[in-house]
């Protein structure tokens, strides 16, 4: 079986060290960059699995990188573990709102490290080889469209760009239209049982879809209900 191919970029070369030794006996293939630029030219063409990106890192930081990596039609769906030093609630918000799937946080354990590319990566395979009924199934609502099969969202006719995550979100959301989905529920479905972040995950994402719903002035259609969850409206 080909191994899985997880990229670490990080400008201090003991943390390199560390983590592509434990990456590589746990039989992963691992590419190590200092800078996010030597990345991009290296990794142009590559299949890649799973980022673990710093986020202080010289030249171009981890926060801009994740931009970057996010609009790029190669990277886009790839997910990426911000890993820093860094433990402030605001740092980890605004990771997850540019497109982070998780954080951690140095010093970190290597076996938690390493729990969390496996589910990562098991994340991204189930969410990216949908059953036969997933894949041929649109979904719609008052001019807001679904469509499972081109991985595509619009609003009388007119595209929104989502992530992955707010894909796989909304897509929950209008296939239980009425229907009061719990944080836990949705970080069940969206990211996996053995995800190892908080519910405020869930909120920060919501409100990151909300605000692309907005353009179109149809942010409504996503519900808080106080003390529970979120519901896509029913009428």
């Amino acid at each position: 079986m080909e191994k899985k191919h997880i990229v670490v970029i990080d400008d201090e070369e003991h943390i390199l060290e560390l983590v592509s030794y434990n990456l590589e006996a746990n039989d992963f293939h691992v590419s190590c960059f200092t800078s996010v630029e030597d990345a991009l030219v290296s990794l142009e063409n590559e299949k890649i699995d799973a980022i673990l990106l710093d986020v202080m890192l010289p030249g171009i930081n981890g926060m801009n990188a994740l931009e970057r990596f996010r609009k790029s039609s190669h990277l886009k769906d790839v997910p990426i573990l911000l890993v820093t030093a860094k433990s402030e609630e605001i740092d980890k918000i605004l990771g997850l709102e540019l497109g982070a799937d998780d954080y951690i946080t140095k010093p970190f354990s290597v076996r938690e490290l390493i729990a969390r590319v496996r589910a990562a990566v098991r994340r991204n395979e189930r969410q990216a080889a949908p059953s036969r009924e997933e894949a041929t199934s649109t979904l719609s609502f008052k001019g807001l469209a679904l469509d499972s099969e081109s991985h595509s969202v619009t609003y009388e006719g007119h595209p929104i760009e989502l992530t992955f995550k707010e894909f796989e979100m909304l897509k929950l959301l209008m296939t239980n239209r009425g229907k009061v989905l719990t944080r836990e529920v949705i970080l069940d479905k969206v990211w996996g049982y053995d995800y190892y972040g908080e519910t405020r995950t869930v909120d920060v994402h919501i409100r990151y879809l909300r605000s692309k719903l907005d353009t179109y002035h149809i942010g409504e259609y996503i519900e808080t209900v106080r003390g529970v969850g979120y519901k896509f409206i029913k009428e």
